[in-house]
C-alpha cells in the first residue's frame, strides 16, 4: 500500500506539472518538490491508520481519512512549490493535484476492496426476500463473507423496485422464477423480521414449490434485544408454516399473578417449564423458585436466567432447588420457606409411547406428583396453583392422556376442600419445537437425507408455539376463580404428513413418491403406535364459556367428588406398591370418564413379567361398563 501511494503521488505530480506548467517537467525540478509531498503525505496517511486497516472492511470512515491525506498532501505541494519557486500558481497547482491524488487515494481502495470482497464470496447465490434496513445488513455481511454471494433482492414494495439497494438490484416477486434460473439460485433468505406471520404464511406459499431452500433472519425481538445479530440465519419456524397469528398478550393479566410475588414452576427444566420461567423473568416477580428433578436441566435454566437478568437489569431472586414432586415434605418445606405466591406446575412425564411402557411412573408422576404439590400448596396458603394440562386429556386412550385427566379431577376435587387456593388448569394441544415434538426430528431426518417418518397418512395434530402456549397459561392462571378449566384456543389442526411435505420444501429439497420418483427425501408412513389417537380433542362436552381473552375459553366439566376420587386415590396408591400394572388400568377406566385403550398393556416390566394378555383391551371396557350398569 505504501508503494502504490508513493507511485500515486509521483504520477498525479507528473501530471498536474506537465497540464499546468509543463516547462518544469525534469528530474531537477521535479524531485524536491515530489520528495517534500511524498514524504509527509506517507507520514499523515501513516497516523491515519492508511496501512493499518483491512481494505476489505474499510467503511466511510475511509472518505474522511482520505480528505484529510489529501489536504496535507496539497497544501505540501502548494508551500514545496513556492519555496522552491518553481512556479507563480502554486495554488492552482495544489488544487488541480489534490483532484487527481484524491481521485487516485479513494478510487484504489475501494477498486481493491470490490476485488477482494468478489473474490472472498461463496459459490451459492442467494435471493434476499426484503429490500429494507435489515435486508441490506444481510447483504452487505454476506458481501463480506466467504460463504454466500448475494445476487438480487426481491420486494413487494412499488417504490422500491428497480432501485438498488448495497449494489444490487430489486425486482418484484413475479421476476423471482427468472432470477433464480438466471443466477442459478439454491437459497432465499427472508429478510422481514417485524411482518406479521400471516403475511410470511403467504410469502412462504409462493416460496414452497420452487425447490429453493428457504431461511429467516432472526425475530426483530431477538435483534432488539441482542440475543441474535441480523446475521444468524435459521430454518423457516414452522409456527410460520401454519400462518398462526399471536393475539398480543394483556399486560395486567400477565402481570397478575407473577409481577413482586414469589413464584414457583415445577418443572423448570423441560420445554414448557423454561419457557414459562423466561417470560415469568421478564414480569418482575420478586423471587423466581425454580424446581426440578434433573440437574442438568436446572443447572442449564439457571444459568440462562442469571444472564439474562443481569443484561436487562431485572432485580429478582433466583432460587435453583433440586427435587421430585413424588415428595410431598420437600415441596412444602420450599413453599413455606420462600412464601411462594404462585406455582406453575409443569412438571409431567408427556411422551405418549414413553408412558405407556412405564406406567406405574406416569401414575407416580403425573398423578401423585401433582396431589403433593397440591396439598403442599393448600397447607402453605399459595394464591394460586396453575396446572399445566394437555388435550390428550380428552377422550384418553393412553396412559399419558388418562394420568393428566385425573390430575385435573385432583385439582376440581381440592378447589372445593380449599377454597382459599385457587386451582385451575390450562388445557392445550402440541407446542412446537418441545422436547418429543415432531418437528426437529422431522428436521434431523431431512438433514440425514431421510425417510422423514409419519405415523399414519390422516394423522392430524393441533399446534402452538411455546411461546405463545407459555403466555396463554399465565394469562388464564390470572383469571382463574377456583376449579377453572382453561381451554386454549388452538386454530386449525395439521395433517401431519401436509407439515412433513412443507418443511421438505423449505429446505430446498423435494418429496420422492410415485408421481416424483426422482425426488429427494420419502416420506414413510410407519403406523399409530400403541394407544395413539388419529385426532385429538379439546373438550370434554360442550358446555364452554368464552374469556376476556379471545384465545382463551372456559370449560364447565364435571368431575368426581373429592370423598370418590379419594378412593380411587387409595386404589392407585396400592397398585403401584404393589405393582400391579392390571389393577392400575382398572383404576383408571373406572375414574377417568371416556378413558378407552385401543391396547394392551404395554408397560415394559410387566410384558417381560406376565407377556401378552389374554383379555382385549375391549373386553375389558366392556366388562367393565356392565359392573357400572
Amino acid at each position: 500500500m505504501v508503494a502504490a501511494d508513493t507511485g500515486g503521488v509521483l504520477f498525479s505530480i507528473v501530471l498536474v506539472t506537465w497540464l499546468l506548467a509543463p516547462e518544469l517537467v525534469s528530474p531537477a525540478n521535479l524531485l524536491p518538490l515530489a520528495a517534500t509531498t511524498l514524504l509527509v503525505t506517507l507520514l499523515v496517511a501513516r497516523q491515519l491508520g492508511f496501512y493499518h486497516s483491512i481494505v476489505r472492511y474499510l467503511g466511510m470512515g475511509l472518505a474522511v481519512a482520505s480528505i484529510k491525506v489529501v489536504m496535507a498532501s496539497a497544501a505540501t505541494l502548494a508551500v514545496s512549490a513556492y519555496f522552491y519557486g518553481l512556479t507563480s500558481l502554486p495554488i492552482r497547482l495544489s488544487i488541480v493535484y489534490g483532484a487527481f491524488f484524491g481521485l487516485y487515494l479513494v478510487g484504489s481502495r475501494y477498486m481493491a476492496q470490490h476485488l477482494l470482497v468478489r473474490r472472498s464470496q461463496g459459490n451459492e447465490n442467494v435471493i434476499v426476500y426484503g429490500a429494507g434496513e435489515a435486508g441490506a445488513q444481510v447483504a452487505t455481511a454476506m458481501q463480506n463473507g466467504e460463504t454466500f454471494t448475494p445476487v438480487a433482492f426481491i420486494d413487494d414494495d412499488p417504490s422500491l423496485q428497480g432501485k438498488r439497494v448495497s449494489g444490487l438490484n430489486v425486482h418484484g416477486l413475479d421476476s423471482l422464477d427468472l432470477l433464480i434460473e438466471r443466477f442459478g439460485v439454491t437459497r432465499v433468505l427472508l429478510a422481514m423480521p417485524s411482518i406479521s406471520r400471516h403475511s410470511r404464511r403467504e410469502i412462504i406459499s409462493v416460496l414452497e414449490p420452487l425447490s429453493v431452500h428457504v431461511q429467516t433472519i432472526p425475530d426483530i425481538n431477538d435483534l432488539i434485544t441482542g440475543r441474535a445479530r441480523v446475521d444468524d440465519f435459521h430454518e423457516v419456524d414452522v409456527a410460520d408454516l401454519l400462518g398462526r397469528d399471536v393475539v398480543p398478550p394483556e399486560d395486567a393479566l400477565l402481570r397478575a399473578t407473577v409481577t413482586d410475588k414469589v413464584v414457583m414452576v415445577t418443572g423448570a427444566g423441560g420445554s414448557i417449564g423454561s419457557e414459562l420461567c423466561r417470560q415469568i423473568l421478564m414480569l418482575e416477580p420478586k423471587t423466581l423458585v425454580l424446581f426440578e428433578i434433573s440437574e442438568f436441566a436446572l443447572y442449564q435454566i439457571n444459568s440462562e436466567l442469571e444472564i439474562l437478568s443481569q443484561s436487562l437489569g431485572i432485580h429478582c431472586e433466583i432460587k435453583a432447588l433440586l427435587g421430585s414432586v413424588h415428595h410431598q415434605d420437600r415441596v412444602q418445606e420450599i413453599m413455606q420457606v420462600f412464601g411462594v405466591n404462585t406455582v406453575y406446575h409443569a412438571a409431567a412425564y408427556k411422551h405418549v409411547p414413553m408412558v405407556e411402557q412405564n406406567n406405574l411412573e406416569g401414575v407416580h408422576n403425573n398423578i401423585f406428583g401433582t396431589l403433593h404439590a397440591a396439598n403442599a400448596a393448600a397447607a402453605c396458603g399459595v394464591e394460586t396453583f396453575v396446572l399445566v394440562s394437555t388435550d390428550k386429556a380428552v377422550s384418553p386412550t393412553n396412559v399419558m392422556g388418562a394420568t393428566k385427566r385425573f390430575a385435573e379431577m385432583v385439582l376440581q376435587a381440592m378447589q372445593d376442600q380449599y377454597p382459599s387456593t385457587c386451582f385451575c388448569m390450562v388445557r392445550f394441544g402440541n407446542v412446537l419445537e418441545s422436547s418429543g415434538s415432531v418437528v426437529p426430528l422431522f428436521r434431523e431426518q431431512i438433514r440425514a437425507g431421510g425417510p422423514v417418518t409419519v405415523t399414519h397418512r390422516d394423522i392430524i395434530r393441533y399446534f402452538m408455539t411455546i411461546h405463545e402456549a407459555a403466555q396463554l397459561v399465565i394469562q388464564a392462571g390470572a383469571m382463574a376463580k377456583g376449579g377453572d378449566v382453561f381451554v386454549l384456543d388452538m386454530g386449525e389442526p395439521v395433517k401431519i404428513v401436509d407439515l412433513a411435505e412443507r418443511m421438505v420444501n423449505m429446505m430446498g429439497l423435494t418429496v420422492k413418491n410415485e408421481d416424483q420418483p426422482d425426488g429427494d427425501i420419502e416420506i414413510k408412513f410407519t403406523g399409530l403406535r400403541p394407544a395413539e389417537k388419529l385426532y385429538e380433542e379439546l373438550l370434554i362436552g360442550s358446555d364452554v364459556s368464552d374469556t376476556e381473552h379471545p384465545r382463551i375459553l372456559c370449560a364447565n366439566e364435571e368431575y368426581l367428588p373429592f370423598e370418590t376420587l379419594q378412593r380411587h386415590i387409595d386404589n392407585l396408591a396400592a397398585a403401584s406398591q404393589a405393582g400391579d400394572r392390571e389393577k392400575l388400568r382398572m383404576v383408571l377406566l373406572r375414574s377417568v370418564s371416556g378413558y378407552a385403550p385401543t391396547n394392551s398393556i404395554d408397560d415394559l416390566v410387566h410384558v417381560a413379567t406376565h407377556g401378552s394378555r389374554d383379555e382385549s383391551p375391549s373386553d375389558k371396557v366392556i366388562s367393565l361398563t356392565s359392573r357400572r350398569a
